[in-house]
Parts: C-alpha cells; sequence; structure tokens
C-alpha cells in the first residue's frame, strides 16, 4: 500500500488508516467483539495498514485497551496514534494521562500523541465539568512544553494537534515545539478544511490526517433517506438541530443540500457499479495532501470494502464530478470544520 510521510516527521503511514472508535464497544458504536479487533487489526497488517488511532476518551480508555491487546506481540508492526483531552494538559496531568495511555497500549512509547481539541475553555468544557479547569486552562506553553519532554524522555516520538485552525496552529508554532500532524475532518461532506486550514498546514510541513471520511455512515451508501439515520449520529450542522441526539449547533442543517447530493451519490454508484463507500474514500486518498484518511472496521468484510479504495482507479473527471455534485453541502455549511457547534460559535480558529 502507499505510505505518504506526515509533515517532517519520519513516519510513512498508509494512505488508508485504521479508526479505532468503535474498539473497547461503547454507547456511540455499541458493542465491540475483541476477537473481532484481533482479526482486523492483524489483517489490517498484513495489507500493509500500519496506523491505527485512538484516543483516551475513545469509550473512557477501552479503545486504547482493545487496541493494545490486539498488538500484543506484534506492537513494533504498527504506527499508533493516540490523544489526550485539552481538559487534560495541565503538566502533571498531562504526564499522569500519558502514562495511563502507555499502560492500556501495552506499550513504552505512542508514536503521535496529539492534543484533541484547541486548548481553550470552550475546547475544553466538553470533556469536564470542572469551572476550575475550564476557567483557567492551562497555557499553551506548558502543555507543549510538557508535551516536549515527554518527547524527550522517549514516551512520544511525536507531537501533533488535532482540530486545530489556522489562528491555533500559529500561536502552537509560537511555543517553538514542533508538531507534525494535524488530524481534521474531511470528506465529501466536510470540506471545510480546504479554503484555509489544508494549505496552511501544507506551507508549514503538518501533515494532515482526514478522519470521518464517510461522515460516520452517511457516505457508506446504506442511507436512502436520512430518517434512517440514528440520532446520536445525527447531531452535526449537516442535519437541523431537532434531528440529532444532544446536538448543540442550533443551526437548520444542509438537509435538502445532502438529500439531493446522496441521489446523484447513489445514481453515479449504479453507473459505475462502485459503492459509495468505495469513490468517497478514494477520493479522500485522492488528495495528496492528506497523509493517511483513518476509517473504522469493525470486522473483516467492513475491512476488504474499505480496502477497494486504495485501488480503485478515480479518473480526475469522476474527482472533479463529486467536487461539482458535493459544492453545494460546501457552500451552505461554510469553511469552518468544527461541524459540532455553531459556526458563530466555534472551538477552531
Amino acid at each position: 500500500m502507499e505510505k505518504r510521510r506526515l509533515g517532517f516527521s519520519d513516519l510513512y503511514l498508509s494512505v488508508l488508516g485504521m479508526g479505532c472508535w468503535q474498539y473497547g464497544g461503547g454507547k456511540y458504536w455499541g458493542p465491540q467483539n475483541q476477537k473481532d479487533v484481533d482479526e482486523v487489526v492483524h489483517r489490517a497488517l498484513d495489507l500493509d495498514i500500519n496506523y491505527f488511532d485512538t484516543a483516551e476518551v475513545y469509550n473512557d480508555g477501552e479503545s486504547e485497551r482493545s487496541l493494545g491487546t490486539a498488538l500484543k506481540g506484534i506492537r513494533h508492526k504498527a504506527i499508533i496514534g493516540t490523544k489526550v483531552t485539552p481538559a487534560n494538559t495541565s503538566p502533571s496531568v498531562l504526564r499522569q494521562r500519558c502514562e495511563d495511555s502507555l499502560r492500556r497500549l501495552q506499550s513504552d512509547y505512542i508514536d503521535l500523541y496529539m492534543v484533541h481539541w484547541p486548548i481553550t475553555p470552550h475546547g475544553i468544557e466538553h470533556f469536564t465539568n470542572d469551572r476550575a479547569v475550564i476557567d483557567t486552562p492551562p497555557s499553551i506553553e506548558e502543555a507543549f512544553g510538557t508535551l516536549s519532554t515527554l518527547q524527550k524522555e522517549g514516551k512520544i516520538r511525536y507531537i501533533g494537534i488535532s482540530n486545530h485552525g489556522v489562528k491555533q496552529m500559529n500561536q502552537v508554532k509560537a511555543t517553538g515545539v514542533q508538531v507534525v500532524a494535524n488530524e481534521l475532518a474531511y470528506n465529501l461532506f466536510s470540506r471545510g478544511i480546504e479554503e484555509e486550514i489544508l494549505p496552511h498546514c501544507v506551507s508549514n510541513h503538518i501533515g494532515a490526517i482526514g478522519y470521518m471520511p464517510l461522515q460516520q455512515g452517511l457516505l457508506s451508501g446504506k442511507y436512502k433517506s436520512l430518517d434512517e439515520i440514528k440520532p446520536m449520529q445525527a447531531r452535526s450542522r449537516h442535519f437541523h438541530h431537532v434531528r440529532g441526539e444532544g446536538a448543540r449547533h442550533h443551526e437548520e442543517g444542509a438537509e435538502e443540500e445532502i438529500v439531493e447530493a446522496l441521489s446523484k451519490l447513489h445514481e453515479l454508484a449504479d453507473q459505475l457499479k462502485t459503492p459509495i463507500s468505495v469513490f468517497s474514500l478514494a477520493w479522500v486518498i485522492a488528495n495528496r495532501n492528506v497523509a493517511t484518511t483513518i476509517v473504522g472496521s469493525r470486522n473483516i468484510e467492513q475491512l476488504k470494502s474499505n480496502l477497494h479504495s486504495t485501488y480503485y482507479q478515480l479518473s480526475s473527471e469522476l474527482y472533479n464530478q463529486l467536487n461539482e455534485i458535493t459544492k453545494p453541502i460546501l457552500k451552505k455549511l461554510g469553511s469552518n470544520p468544527d461541524y459540532y457547534e455553531n459556526r458563530y460559535n466555534s472551538r477552531i480558529e
């Protein structure tokens, strides 16, 4: 499988990475059998997929624990990225959280350790109810200074960020600590990073990692109607705020544009005799400014389906056609890639 260099690091990631949010099971995605996780991880490695992405917050740490179990004895074959929440970035807490992740992963080191969201009160408040932490967050200098120390100690190989905008990337840059990655939502229905954020990453040698390439199932091809989507997966600005369970953006969404685009994508899938999920993933992979795009595979069959995208021949004509089909959604949602907050109250700047 093609590998792409992540920023200025010596990490070369498979263009298709493994999203591990489902591992360990939990409320959001439901139960997940460890036997299936073991089989998927082992087969993925056999197929030359080397990047596995998780976070301390996924299923309250059970995702990391499940991945660690699956990689026992073969840890050296994988590149692991995990994330710490901004609520846990004060020096002493950050160090302990890193140690906790290492323990759950059964590893002596983390290849890529990322700050999950910007270290701001708004970025923190979704991870804790502690007003002291929310109102007086650690400074960016303190947090990234601690990450730099952990790197020097060999506990982490590279430092990264996730869901950071141009202003926030420049704030991190001002600390003097080099980051090699910014993990961001990117798919046919979530193209906000194209205007400013992705070009900034490229010009500053920050590797882009794309997540949510199938828009949490919306681009999987299995939905013919938005009413089929579970409320938990309909919380983003793509949908009217009344549709999503716990939605907090209070916007009307882009449902009309999405229904129209989905109809065209289904027609295209019939014409091409290719699943929507395959050319949707291939579209992301075709952007060479994205080092890897991570997608979840809950079993071997899903893994095989996702793998098709890595060798699917996406012509320039089809690439441009997909851009045109989804342009109305981009126009409606705008260029801010925080799809869970109101665009005027975004965590990404």
